[in-house]
């Protein structure tokens, strides 16, 4: 672990299956900060709509509901905990049904509003207690925290991303080379819808910095953001 840099705020935006999470996690870990997972929280807000038994694409009904759920967080990389109403929902956002249903609740502002400023509170508790932070997401450096001190847009090529994310599904088993294809398409739709909505799209801010992973180790990104996270700290 490195400690001995002053805190800071580490935004992390990329498109899904470009090392965000694994990334992060391994930063914050590295670095005894905290982390947080914004995508689970969006997740766990569409876990909440559904088992309200609401329709994911009433963006009137999800709003009037956004408020209801309390939807909570861990900070610790080595564990990442994501809660709604006391409930540990850390399994259950990752099912098909939820990935399915995900970017039409995210897309509502008010949903966005709510956690969002969830999100910013978190990275204001931590610097308050003298611990830097991690943040992932989609907005992260461009609306959640266009502040943060350190700004990353992690990459990748479309069939690396295809490959790491079947693969996550498989539990790291062998995956077929159709299941690849069938994910490289489904990871392509999510691009288009979320860098297409209205409120919040997935975009590079222009002072973040871009890194393609993918021809690094996970081992290698994560230095690679340890050494910016250091530069940005002197």
């Amino acid at each position: 672990m490195t400690n001995d840099i002053r805190p800071l705020v580490v935004a992390v935006d990329g498109p899904a299956g470009s090392g965000k999470s694994s990334v992060c996690r391994g930063t914050a870990a590295r670095l005894s900060w905290n982390y947080l997972d914004t995508g689970a929280m969006y997740r766990a807000m569409t876990w909440a709509v559904l088992e309200a038994g609401l329709d994911p694409n009433d963006a009137e009904a999800v709003a009037d509901f956004a408020k209801k759920p309390d939807i909570a967080s861990g900070s610790n990389p080595e564990q990442p905990t994501i809660e709604v109403d006391g409930t540990d929902v850390a399994d259950a956002i990752r099912e098909d049904r939820i990935t399915a249903a995900v970017s039409a609740v995210s897309a509502v502002p008010r949903v966005r509003q709510i956690l969002v400023q969830k999100q910013r509170d978190a990275a204001q508790t931590a610097m308050r207690s003298g611990t830097g932070i991690v943040v992932e997401g989609r907005d992260i450096t461009t609306v959640v925290l266009p502040n943060a001190h350190l700004k990353i847009f992690l990459t990748a090529d479309p069939e690396v991303r295809a490959q790491r994310r079947a693969k996550e599904q498989a539990d790291g088993g062998a995956v077929a080379v159709e299941v690849v294809q069938a994910t490289e398409a489904a990871l392509a739709k999510r691009d288009q819808l979320d860098s297409s909505r209205q409120t919040s799209p997935l975009t590079k801010a222009e002072d973040a910095i871009e890194l393609d992973t993918s021809n690094l180790t996970l081992d290698q990104v994560i230095s690679k953001v340890v050494a910016y996270a250091k530069a940005a700290a002197q």
